[in-house]
């Protein structure tokens, strides 16, 4: 059950991130993240009141700490990308964002059963192959070092969500997806109140905002979907397999580019959709 809340994860977390991207291409990024989480709030203060939880002290610092650590990775993914390499920034972002839970997990005594161990560097390999978009040309890839630091910086953010929401206790409902996404709000709009995170993607007119409602609405809604998934997941299985599944958010949003955009998936993208499916089998494994 752990590795299909996982698998359900990375599909809505990919396709939060489909959404998201197409809202970006006329508005800016932090208002999109910010919309869209306001948009999914309600949702999930809605749904945890149909779930028995207790809140406590520990549970509602774990999850602010996790709100932050996913809008700050935001933020950061959303300047990497803006001036930085795609192809080099997306890969390091998603690996790190699997890699530092998972030596978390391992490093507090998780310890896999064997196959699903080898399943680890496959899913690894995955991630690598679908975040890696194709680059015209043949030159040598560079990425400027602060570029590079705030793509480290993204998947370290994204990683301490991970981690943090894994932190929280059993019983406390969906307390703490509910906490971090108010988290999530209130930093954001401290951050566009100082002018942090402003900026589109393409520089689309401000008229346009109202036809990129849905969207939003779809971004938050996935989002909201994806961490509650990612929460009930961590309670049933291991963050060390949970967290690698989960990183494989990519494939979902180049299946939605090219069912609804005709994108082209390149030949090694393919080659990791084959891995990643290879991989939530192998960490499946009992």
């Amino acid at each position: 059950m752990a590795a299909v809340l996982a698998l359900v994860a990375a599909l809505a977390y990919g396709a939060a991130d489909f959404y998201g991207g197409l809202a970006t291409r006329r508005l800016p990024a932090a208002t999109v993240v910010l919309r869209s989480n306001s948009l999914a709030f309600p949702c999930l203060l809605l749904a945890n009141l149909g779930v028995t939880g207790t809140l406590t002290g520990h549970d509602a610092v774990a999850g602010a700490l996790a709100g932050i650590g996913s809008i700050a990775g935001l933020l950061l993914l959303f300047r990497a990308l803006a001036e930085g390499t795609m192809s080099i920034v997306a890969p390091i972002t998603a690996v790190l964002a699997a890699v530092v839970p998972m030596a978390v997990g391992l490093g507090t005594g998780e310890r896999p059963p064997l196959l699903a161990l080898t399943g680890l560097p496959v899913a690894m390999a995955a991630v690598l192959l679908l975040a890696a978009p194709p680059t015209a040309g043949g030159g040598r890839l560079a990425i400027p070092r602060g570029n590079l630091l705030a793509a480290l910086g993204a998947g370290l953010g994204f990683g301490v969500f991970f981690v943090a929401l894994d932190a929280t206790s059993d019983d406390a409902g969906l307390w703490p997806v509910v906490v971090s996404q108010a988290a999530g709000i209130v930093l954001l709009t401290a951050f566009k109140l100082v002018g942090v995170g402003g900026g589109s993607r393409s520089g689309g007119a401000r008229n346009s905002a109202a036809p990129q409602w849905p969207a939003v609405a779809a971004s938050g809604l996935f989002s909201a979907v994806a961490h509650v998934s990612f929460l009930l997941a961590t309670r049933r299985g291991l963050l060390t397999l949970v967290a690698v599944i989960a990183s494989l958010y990519p494939a979902s949003t180049l299946l939605l580019a090219r069912l609804f955009l005709g994108e082209r998936i390149a030949g090694l993208q393919q080659v990791g959709a084959v891995l990643a499916g290879v991989a939530v089998v192998l960490v499946s494994l009992p």
